[in-house]
């Protein structure tokens, strides 16, 4: 579904909200910016259409169809083709999910097409509409602030995540549960993917910033700086939770190990004290009929003894050897 705003430059007045009927009144302006978001599949005739209205090449058209591709900035002519990896989550939740976001900016035109609901397109869309903000009226500054959005949203995921990982950190060495390592375990799939994307987006925001693309001018340099020095934070600190998830997936292994080796050491010494005793017990328990001790007025109370001075003296020789 196409929805489209048909914008005056240097006008007050309110974009003019559409459908198809606005590509036309856009061919015969020779200075109105129009914008045209798209949600869901592109069909073959929306391909045409666009491909005709402003003359995107197919083949990109064919990678905006996607909703799997990786991050990438592409110049055609008079326009650049850019493709970002969206947070479908409507939140700063830990939530990973992703949405395929396809820009085409051109001098008088912005084409986005994203797969599902996009949280950053939705928010664009009500600032250019209740003019909250100080956007310029150009497809290049949409595209910039598009993906200032996009970042932000990053951000926001890994912020939440930070106080999570902190709270686990504290705790894991004395409370650590098979469910905390679960916990730990999804998160670090999580910032897999999150990581990914962001030193994608790193290398796109880094052309962008060093070789202004077509639609993208020099007249938003600082615009595309920060989102560039933004992108490069969002992948600094997925790199530092990632690591830091890593280590405590290691530390609380490492802690139950520790906490094994204990069991097991305590259950090798009763093991060890009671071998011998065993022993006197199973010689006495023989059935010989020649057995002199068995018919000694002591000899119960004298084995009993015996085994109290070997366990007492495997006891003492452990602890001074410091097993105990």
């Amino acid at each position: 579904m196409f929805e489209i705003r048909l914008f005056k430059p240097n006008a007050d007045a309110e974009p003019r909200h559409g459908g198809a009927e606005l590509l036309d009144a856009w061919r015969q302006s020779s200075d109105d910016v129009i914008w045209v978001d798209i949600a869901g599949p592109l069909s073959p005739a929306d391909r045409e259409t666009l491909a005709s209205a402003f003359g995107l090449h197919r083949l990109a058209l064919q990678d905006a169809s996607r909703d799997r591709h990786p991050p990438k900035l592409e110049v055609f002519g008079d326009h650049s083709f850019l493709l970002f990896k969206g947070l479908s989550a409507d939140s700063e939740s830990i939530d990973c999910r992703t949405i395929q976001i396809a820009m085409f900016v051109g001098p008088r035109f912005l084409v986005t097409r994203h797969s599902d609901e996009s949280p950053s397109i939705r928010r664009l869309s009500e600032e250019i509409d209740s003019r909250s903000s100080s956007i310029a009226c150009s497809p290049g500054a949409f595209a910039a602030r598009l993906a200032r959005l996009m970042v932000d949203r990053y951000l926001g995921v890994l912020m939440a995540l930070e106080p999570r990982l902190e709270e686990i950190e504290a705790t894991v060495l004395s409370k650590g549960t098979d469910e905390t390592l679960s916990e730990l375990i999804g998160y670090k799939a999580d910032l897999t993917r999150i990581r990914r994307f962001c030193h994608y987006h790193v290398t796109v925001a880094r052309e962008l910033h060093q070789s202004p693309a077509p639609g993208l001018d020099s007249d938003l340099h600082h615009e595309l700086a920060d989102v560039y020095e933004q992108w490069e934070r969002a992948a600094s600190l997925s790199d530092l939770y990632y690591q830091q998830a890593s280590d405590l997936i290691d530390g609380y292994i490492s802690v139950a190990s520790h906490r094994l080796n204990q069991i097991m050491r305590i259950l090798t010494i009763i093991t060890a004290i009671f071998v011998p005793l065993s022993f006197l017990a199973g010689i006495y328990g023989m059935n010989f009929e020649n057995m002199p001790e068995l018919h000694s007025r002591f000899g119960y109370y004298t084995l009993l003894g015996i085994m109290v001075l070997v366990a007492g003296t495997l006891l003492i020789t452990f602890r001074r050897k410091r097993w105990l």
